[in-house]
């Protein structure tokens, strides 16, 4: 005799009898839904003062991204940065050859209104896998 099909469903799933569903534990997934801000990717251009030194020029926009805007919230250097008016940043946007060039020397500028400005404090890779690149950035300090 054949067991009932509602049984031999549940052990070919790998589950047992009465034993609750298991949750499926999906990936993050990151796309450009999020990535609702444009911004201009902004570095000091080095130019020379006529007797061959160098000095540092004015900005100059290097490339542009859409990007996804996270604001910092919570933590006590967080809070404390935020009494001094200034509000942390991760700016997360596609890797590309371009945009591993960025370094803390560099600032970002909002494409829509170009009053914010953010400094690049740090950079690194969130998953280790080079497709996304999640940028520390602080609005409201000098640059």
């Amino acid at each position: 005799m054949q067991p009932p099909l509602a049984i031999v469903l549940l052990l070919w799933r790998g589950r047992q009898i009465g034993e609750p569903r298991r949750e499926s534990v999906m990936a993050d997934k990151r796309g450009a839904g999020r990535m609702r801000a444009k911004l201009h990717f902004q570095r000091r251009e080095i130019s020379d003062d006529g007797y061959g030194n160098p000095i540092s020029g004015e900005f100059a926009t290097v490339f542009s991204a859409a990007a996804e805007m996270m604001p910092l919230r919570g933590g006590e250097p967080v809070l404390a940065a935020r009494l001094t008016g200034v509000q942390p940043y991760i700016v997360r946007i596609r890797s590309h050859a371009a945009a591993r060039q960025v370094t803390p020397a560099w600032r970002i500028v909002d494409a829509r209104n170009q009053e914010r400005v953010f400094n690049v404090t740090a950079i690194s890779d969130p998953d280790g896998k080079g497709a996304w690149l999640d940028v520390m950035a602080t609005q409201g300090e000098a640059a």
